[in-house]
């Protein structure tokens, strides 16, 4: 499926057709590549270099370019007569509601948003946090931030007041955005009283607070601290777009691990537009009028790429969704969505694609909706298993796209690129590298690993537009964490190999490669396997301390919804289904049936935390879990297996 519209005249049009091509472009000439995509933004000063290296092994990318990201957003295309087109749809279908807005309705919210703030003090250079629900106010907190030049740190809604005081006396914000509450599908989460709290934690405290009141539940507001959203919006000025380096940060986001303190990436906003541009014309196949989908929530890096930044820098229509894949109010409502929306590629991650396979097995909730518009089906954010995708392709009659990337890199690093043309897919791979990504498989003496070998994913320096240049006032945590391990090289911290065609298979994290009597092993290979089986919907194998062996493979399985087969009977299939297609290396004897697995907010499953609870150790559950009481329930269901603290 060539592109010829977005290839030649789109971000990085350079003439040339095929994936190897473009690729093989960037290899030749970084520069030249990445000053051509510049081209598809605006530029008050355009760049006169891509690459920095003046710093290295600090990276960074159009230094000397001035610009600002609000105004490629908003702004540039209401001033091209585009004001009237829909930027933002907000679907709720969790308060009942949706909305509309306009570009240049977007631009005047944005603007007085921007003034407000800049009325309190609030400049260039200064961070705002913002702890919001998804509401249309999120995009234009961002968005406000970004045309004054102040650097927001966007932490997920709801979060826990100790884990937002950690961030704020990181950040050091000078005002904080918020919301009354957020709206959850059987509950009220209320945000001021967490927020409240947090202030009172840290020693840091903000100047000023600005606060939206939502129908659904009001807050109480401190006279002395806090102001009404819709009071401080309705008199402000109408801000202008500042003028603002490539270098200049535009947001941190801090990525929440199970130990240490949380640690803030940092996204300059040359690059960051560069790349997205260059990502929505040739990976998404995504132009001006389109509608995108992005499935995620403003407080994750696909919230910031792919809801916020990214389709409204291409002036596309973006969707924000307030809901669940599942239960509002049903596992149609994304396809629900796309066909009254007329959604042309959605993005979501795998565990929200198992959620909505465990409830329609057979994949026939998409045949009752026109989905005529619907051409791509993206997944990120975990590790695809390949039964899954093969029943989303069986259900939609589309391309479905399993793609990776990181919150540290803020864009894919390898995908299908689907605007330049679609390259065969592979289950189980995200295909191949986008150009900027050099990427290697190393074994652990730093050396290349064999075609087909499994080893630690490492991306050759410098990463390219769009990545981390470094973590916020931490440098050498930021070298720590990523240079160390191999030189010249950013660790990923994930594993896989690479096949005779370039394609990269991301099997793991490599904390989650285990060793079984001197065999290392992926647990992602095991659960490529146990998720073939007809009846489970979703699974995860951990790694537990064996002494005789160093580790044994604990597999976890959750079933299809209406599955009434006895779970001992699906256990014991699945187990001798790992031993035939992996062998008896794999050493694979457990299979437990769970109702539920541990998971992040944004849907990836705590496979450390439930190893440690196999081996009888505190879980430690980071402050991103969705439901602790999940724990509990792994715990029992180890102990009726034999392992685990309640062994």
């Amino acid at each position: 499926m060539a592109t010829d519209k977005y290839v030649k005249n789109g971000p990085g049009g350079i003439g040339m057709a095929t994936y190897k091509e473009i690729y093989g472009a960037w290899r030749a000439d970084p520069e030249a590549f990445w000053l051509r995509a510049a081209g598809a933004v605006d530029w008050f000063d355009r760049p006169t270099r891509a690459l920095d290296d003046r710093r290295k092994p600090f990276y960074d990318w159009f230094t000397d370019g001035v610009a600002n990201t609000c105004w490629n957003a908003v702004d540039r295309h209401v001033a091209a007569g585009a004001g009237d087109r829909t930027a933002l749809i907000h679907e709720s279908p969790v308060t009942g509601s949706s909305a509309e807005i306009s570009y240049a309705e977007l631009q005047e919210r944005v603007a007085r948003l921007g003034g407000a703030l800049e009325a309190r003090g609030v400049k260039a250079g200064d961070r705002v946090l913002i702890y919001m629900p998804m509401i249309p106010e999120a995009v234009v907190a961002m968005l406000a931030c970004a045309r004054i030049g102040a650097i927001h740190s966007v932490v997920f809604g709801g979060f826990a007041a100790n884990e937002l005081a950690v961030r704020i006396d990181d950040a050091k914000p000078k005002a904080v955005l918020s919301a009354s509450c957020g709206v959850e599908p059987s509950r009220m989460v209320p945000y001021k009283p967490l927020l409240d709290g947090a202030i009172a934690m840290a020693k840091h405290k903000p100047k000023f607070c600005i606060v939206k009141q939502r129908a659904q539940l009001a807050a109480e507001l401190d006279p002395e601290r806090d102001v009404d959203w819709d009071a401080a919006v309705a008199d402000a000025p109408f801000s202008e777009c500042a003028q603002l380096k490539g270098s200049h940060p535009l947001y941190i986001l801090y990525t929440s691990g199970t130990t240490g303190a949380p640690k803030g990436v940092v996204r300059s906003s040359g690059g960051h537009m560069v790349a997205l541009a260059w990502s929505m014309a040739n990976i998404y196949d995504i132009g001006a009028g389109d509608v995108f989908w992005a499935a995620s929530d403003v407080g994750w890096v696909v919230g910031h790429s792919y809801i916020v930044y990214a389709p409204l820098i291409v002036g596309a229509t973006t969707i924000l969704f307030e809901g669940k894949p599942v239960g509002t109010p049903d596992a149609a409502i994304y396809w629900r969505i796309c066909s009254q929306r007329r959604v042309k590629a959605l993005f979501t991650a795998p565990t929200a694609l198992r959620a909505i396979k465990r409830e329609d097995s057979e994949g026939r909730l998409p045949a009752g909706f026109d989905l005529s518009t619907l051409r791509t089906l993206f997944l990120a954010g975990e590790r695809a298993d390949p039964d899954s995708i093969a029943w989303a392709e069986r259900a939609l009659g589309v391309p479905v796209i399993d793609h990776w990337w990181q919150t540290e890199t803020g864009w894919a690093i390898a995908a299908n690129p689907v605007g330049i043309e679609l390259l065969p897919v592979k289950h189980g791979s995200p295909a191949v590298p986008m150009p900027g990504y050099d990427v290697a498989i190393l074994d652990e003496t730093g050396t290349p690993a064999p075609v087909g070998t499994l080893g630690s994913i490492a991306i050759r320096l410098p990463l390219p537009p769009g990545c981390l240049p470094t973590l916020w006032n931490a440098d050498e945590r930021f070298r720590k964490s990523y240079l160390s391990t191999y030189p010249g090289y950013y660790e990923t911290g994930d594993a896989g190999m690479a096949d005779e065609d370039g394609y990269i298979y991301v099997m793991a994290r490599t904390d989650d490669v285990i060793n079984v009597a001197g065999h290392r092993l992926s647990t992602g290979a095991m659960e490529e396997v146990l998720a073939s089986h007809p009846d489970v919907a979703e699974c995860a194998v951990i790694g537990a301390a064996d002494a005789l062996k160093g580790q044994q493979p604990v597999g976890f399985l959750c079933l299809n919804a209406g599955c009434d087969r006895p779970h001992d009977a699906v256990a014991a299939e699945c187990v001798a289904l790992v031993r035939e297609r992996i062998g008896p290396v794999a050493a694979f004897k457990t299979a437990i049936v769970v109702a539920r697995l541990p998971k992040t907010r944004s849907g990836k499953v705590l496979r450390g935390v439930m190893a440690r609870i196999a081996d009888g150790a505190e879980p430690r559950a980071p402050a991103t879990i969705d439901d602790p009481a999940v724990l509990d329930e792994i715990g029992a269901a180890l102990g009726r297996a034999g392992l685990g603290e309640m062994a």
